[in-house]
């Protein structure tokens, strides 16, 4: 229909003057509650679909509508509500011309059903947001783009997404319903993140009104609700978090109840509008009697104290800060807490499918259940006097760019509890840059962990050492020009006129009196401010933390996540922490690459990641690990802890077992090359489904330094459920690759072969790198699957300090405090050096050595030694010796009438020697090969045992739990007496354990025989102090001696 006719709009003023007359409609509060529909009917007029039809018609009412807006007022009409049909669509036309806009029409709700704006809550969007609908797939949900109002004075206008859905399925409310309605929502976000109006950093909110009602009591719905959504956030988490949303809204109805009769809504939210990503919690609504509209809504968690107003609100502190670091490409530092307790919630869901799985139908797991509360947190606030206290804080208001808190979380591990501390860098806080109250309170906060053995987690996001200008001189200041008309000649000094001068508070400044041209003037010499922390001090604070994160490695467990750009001092810090994880975005550098390439005079580098990014630093061994995002760091943070004890002086403790460790390894170790991760984890059988496992239990071995070093591939895995530390050798040929520098144009990417078996410098150091961090901290049984050959002895290897690698092998087994096995195993050799470095005898109080019935041990390779020790000749000899033909030739050239018949003699016999000296050859092998085997060793002395590959994960097993537990007894007795060494411990415990070299034995006395074994420690204790007494007070002279006495 082009235009209304005069006709219709005749009948629509007339409909308008009908019912002027009405009651009046006001709410509560006074407000318009009456909705006057109106539906033009067909006329014989064209009814045209085209917009600019629809525009003429919406002209034409909003003329009538204000002609008598008095008569609308008057009649309580809130909106208009207009419904017309088009040519050709299959559904109708609607208009909403609202009081509140002086009845214009509102292009939000246009051809929406007049009940939709209500059930979408559209009257909470638009306060704060001008909105705009984006177009959706599904025909039960909606889109708006909403801008904040009054954006402009703000630097960047936040923009979010809020999709409106509604659902008539009651399964929604059932795990697997509400897991389609939220992927369905994901995917209209998603869908709608690829429109151009669209910024990069656009936040979103989803709310989904539920129809249906729901026989249930509110308290019980807001439990169930919890569960739901731990879920629901666990599995997703990756996507909420690439979508950046930061709200989940349910409205649900609960059936009427006996006494009232009435419907009950509920609001269930999941939200990081307080601080904390996602954090769950329920409302009861309380509406407006007469309209029906939502007023507010008071948590049904926190006893109805915390009550929300109506409206969205618009960005608040959090929600900048928040914006903000997504631009960077990363998270908010408080919104990590919140990713930890969905990466727990994961990991528990893992753990108790695993314990369901290995119980099978008639067992009955460890665990049900996951425990309740499983992640408490406590700020850390650095108070005036220096320490730390744990402290309710606003999220948002830290006044220093660096945050840190307590945590207590329930693991797998630890059900019952336990403690670390999280560092993080505040990006939104002058960009994460360290200055001097920065310094000082990682310091404190770092002390803080290391004092009590916590392990320590640094989430680094910064922009290295903060720098400044005293800004109050930038506006003051004055320069002296050796021509004053031509500033080309130069300048002499600058200065400061005496008015300036004087202004200045003492000390800002060191000047000289100068006078020229009869003014007086002062030539600054030093500028010094009043502020602290804009230079040198904050390089002194960065060698401060610096300090202390390299003893925190070696008194505690220390992790750094670098989530975003880390540069000068914050690479460091992760690199003095050692381990390290990267995410894909957060590269590592020294400084900026713009201020490389002044540096070098031309447009070199054209990214930060060319020179700090996982591509750089994953294979070199900077970082450990590369996650493509937060939620994938922040699991593989909780996976790292879950191989670590509870405090440095505490040992790991056992997951409950989910993986038999009676059973056989299956997974074989070859002639031929082979993976040797397969043997740690297991693999799929050839068959594709079936599973063939390995040494390790199912599921729990995570290599690290992947891309560093590949001829020695280390990891973390546990045995029975005990924590180990795990280095192999990569039988396979690798390759290192060394990339081209881009500052220099005639380099190039240089590709270098490394034979499997074989140690080179960065495989040696990578080994020497891994036993460190197992011992420091980590406190880990360390499994050796010795596999060498021996180090790679070049000319460019030996440039390339293969021997001061080597070395630091050694030194780091010296320093080992805890139980080491070396096992040579199937078909695998340790040879020559490699046997020397990690030879028993560098630690016998924590090296033990094994070797298969099927390996082999020597200093040379058998054709090696044969060059040496077997050659050729004494092949010949052996050949004469056992050979018929051989020995009756030579009794013949004694015999031999003439010289040519002896000549004729010695060419068959040097033809014979010919023709048997391959076969010879492989008896020599064979006979140096025999030197090699098991037997020998253990003959020897030089291995403890002889084991069988498919048995070998049960004798460990056992010899792993024993070594722990003798260990524990050992601490035990040292700390009542510390005067024994470990002989005496030895000993003793031998003389109390009537069966020690059974490992099943030994662990029974340790746990059955308690009581006796605190009676014991209690005498030894008694015996230790009395002897140190004695021993004091014979160095006292009698009258001395009277004195203390008479003070006991």
């Amino acid at each position: 229909m082009a235009s209304l006719t005069d006709e219709k709009v005749a009948e629509l003023a007339k409909i308008i003057q009908d019912v002027k007359d009405a009651d009046t409609g006001k709410g509560t509060d006074g407000e318009a509650v009456n909705v006057l529909h109106v539906a033009l009917m067909k006329s014989p007029e064209s009814m045209a679909h085209e917009e600019g039809a629809v525009a003429d018609v919406i002209a034409q009412c909003e003329a009538v509508f204000q002609r008598n807006q008095a008569a609308l007022k008057n009649a309580g009409v809130r909106m208009v509500s207009l419904l017309f049909q088009t040519d050709g669509a299959r559904q109708p036309r609607y208009l909403s011309f609202r009081e509140c806009m002086d009845y214009k029409e509102d292009p939000v709700r246009r051809d929406m059903r007049p009940s939709f704006p209500y059930i979408f809550e559209l009257g909470r969007l638009d306060v704060n947001y001008k909105l705009e609908r984006l177009p959706t797939v599904g025909r039960n949900s909606q889109i708006y783009l909403g801008v904040e109002r009054g954006g402009a004075l703000k630097r960047a206008t936040p923009q979010t997404l809020f999709l409106r859905a509604i659902s008539h399925r009651p399964e929604t409310y059932t795990m697997e319903g509400a897991n389609q309605a939220l992927l369905m929502a994901m995917d209209e976000l998603e869908r709608a993140m690829l429109d151009s109006r669209v910024n990069p950093a656009c936040s979103s909110r989803i709310f989904l009104h539920m129809m249906p009602e729901l026989n249930a009591v509110p308290g019980d719905v807001v439990a169930e609700w919890k569960n739901v959504m731990d879920t629901m956030i666990s599995r997703h988490a990756t996507r909420l978090l690439k979508l950046r949303v930061d709200e989940i809204e349910v409205k649900a109805r609960i059936s009427p109840d006996e006494s009232s009769g009435k419907i009950t809504p509920v609001r269930l939210m999941a939200s990081s509008m307080s601080g904390q990503w996602l954090r769950v919690d329920g409302f009861q609504e309380y509406p407006d009697p007469i309209t029906g509209v939502t007023k507010q809504w008071c948590s049904l968690t926190q006893g109805g104290d915390i009550c929300m107003l109506n409206p969205y609100p618009a960005s608040n502190s959090v929600q900048i800060r928040r914006a903000a670091a997504r631009r960077i490409g990363t998270t908010y530092a408080p919104d990590f807490l919140g990713l930890m307790e969905v990466g727990l919630i994961g990991m528990w869901s893992e753990f108790l499918s695993e314990l369901k799985d290995a119980a099978g139908a008639s067992g009955t797991p460890a665990y049900t259940s996951m425990p309740g509360q499983l992640f408490e947190s406590d700020e850390l606030v650095l108070q005036s006097d220096g320490t730390l206290q744990k402290q309710f804080r606003v999220v948002g208001t830290n006044k220093v760019g660096m945050l840190a808190w307590h945590v207590m979380m329930r693991t797998p591990e630890y059900p019952e509890g336990r403690e670390i501390v999280i560092i993080a860098n505040d990006v939104t806080f002058q960009s994460g840059s360290f200055g001097v109250a920065e310094d000082d309170f990682f310091l404190a906060a770092s002390e803080y962990a290391r004092k009590l053995g916590l392990p320590r987690i640094y989430i680094s996001s910064n922009s290295g050492a903060r720098i400044g200008l005293v800004e109050e001189l930038k506006p003051k200041f004055k320069v002296a020009w050796n021509d004053e008309s031509n500033p080309a000649q130069g300048f002499k000094y600058l200065y400061l006129n005496a008015e300036d001068y004087e202004a200045l508070e003492e000390g800002t400044v060191n000047a000289r009196e100068v006078v020229e041209g009869g003014e007086k003037r002062y030539a600054l010499t030093d500028i010094i401010g009043q502020v602290h922390g804009i230079g040198v001090e904050n390089l002194r604070g960065s060698g401060m933390i610096a300090g202390e994160t390299s003893r925190a490695y070696d008194e505690a467990f220390t992790l750094s996540y670098v989530t975003g750009r880390s540069v000068g001092i914050g690479a460091y810090l992760v690199r003095l922490g050692q381990r390290t994880i990267q995410m894909r975005n957060g590269p590592i550098i020294l400084t900026g690459f713009s201020a490389l390439n002044k540096l070098l005079g031309r447009e070199v580098y054209t990214s930060q990641d060319q020179l700090g990014g996982p591509q750089v630093m994953h294979p070199n061994g900077v970082s450990h690990l590369e996650v493509g995002n937060d939620q994938e760091g922040v699991d593989r943070i909780l996976q790292w802890l879950s191989y670590v004890p509870k405090t440095a002086g505490s040992l790991p403790v056992a997951r409950p077992v989910t993986d038999p460790v009676e059973r056989e390894v299956s997974v074989y170790p070859t002639k031929a090359p082979y993976d040797p991760r397969d043997l740690c984890r297991g693999k799929v059988g050839s068959d594709g489904s079936s599973w063939v496992p390995g040494f390790f239990d199912r599921g729990s071995y995570q290599e690290y330094l992947s891309g560093w070093g590949k001829s020695v591939v280390v990891g973390r895995a546990r045995i029975g459920g005990i924590p180990m530390g795990v280095i192999n050798v990569e039988t396979r040929l690798s390759e290192q690759i060394i990339p081209a520098d881009p500052a220099n144009p005639d380099s190039r990417e240089v590709i270098q072969a490394q034979a499997g078996q074989v140690w080179f410098p960065d495989s040696a150091y990578k080994t020497a790198q891994a036993i460190n961090d197992f011992n420091r901290g980590e406190n880990l049984p360390l499994m050796i699957f010795a596999n060498w050959r021996g180090f790679s002895g070049g000319t460019r290897d030996m440039y390339g300090e293969i021997l001061k690698f080597g070395a630091q092998i050694v030194d780091a087994l010296v320093a080992y405090k805890h139980p080491v096995f070396v096992y040579i195993p199937p078909n695998g050799e340790l040879r020559g050096g490699a046997w020397v470095v990690i030879d028993p005898t560098i630690n016998d109080q924590v090296m033990e050595m094994y070797a298969d019935a099927e390996s082999r041990g020597g200093i040379l390779e058998p054709p090696g030694i044969c060059e040496v020790k077997f050659r050729a000749a004494d092949q010949i000899t052996k050949m004469h010796e056992l050979d018929p033909v051989l020995q009756g030739l030579d009794g013949d050239v004694p015999m031999a009438g003439s010289e040519e018949d002896e000549q004729a003699l010695k060419k068959q016999i040097k033809s014979r020697e010919d023709a048997l000296l391959p076969m010879y050859l492989q008896v020599a092998h064979e006979f140096a090969d025999l030197h090699d085997r098991s037997g020998r060793m253990k003959a020897k002395g030089v291995v403890r045992d002889i084991l069988e590959w498919k048995t070998s994960r049960e004798y460990f097993y056992w010899r792993v739990k024993r070594r722990l537990a003798e260990n524990g007894v050992r601490k035990m007795f040292k700390d009542a007496d510390p005067s024994m060494s470990f002989d005496d411990t030895t000993k003793l415990m031998q003389s109390l354990c009537p069966d020690w070299e059974n490992d099943k034995a030994v662990l029974d006395w340790v746990e059955s025989d308690q009581s006796s074994l605190k009676e014991y420690l209690a005498g030894l204790r008694s015996d230790a102090v009395r002897r140190d007494v004695t021993a004091s007070l014979s160095t006292l002279t009698p009258e001395q001696k009277a004195k203390v006495l008479e003070g006991l």
